[in-house]
């Protein structure tokens, strides 16, 4: 089974601009350690079955899952919740 982590906060490759893409996610641990990874080791621990994440908004769980863009780059993105779609572009930056 899948590592599950709440993701607190994500690193662009141009902050200003909310459709560039997402090169870190982070989070904290149990023990209130901080992690952050790259993007590419997400999508691969995702597609591999090692980790699963997820973004708290609002009182609701949204997972974090791999799409593909149709430039054919695969990217994170959070499922359609109801809400409006950017729960893991809204986080804020990781330090």
């Amino acid at each position: 089974m899948a590592d599950r982590h709440e993701v607190l906060c994500i690193n662009k490759s141009d902050r200003t601009n909310a459709h560039e893409r997402i090169t870190h996610i982070g989070g904290r641990n149990g023990d209130g350690t901080a992690w952050k990874i790259t993007q590419q080791d997400a999508i691969t621990g995702i597609e591999n079955g090692k980790w699963s994440f997820y973004v708290r908004r609002g009182g609701s769980t949204a997972r974090v899952i791999v799409s593909v863009s149709r430039f054919g780059n695969k990217y994170l993105k959070t499922e359609n919740d109801g809400e409006q779609p950017d729960n893991l572009l809204s986080l804020p930056e990781c330090r």
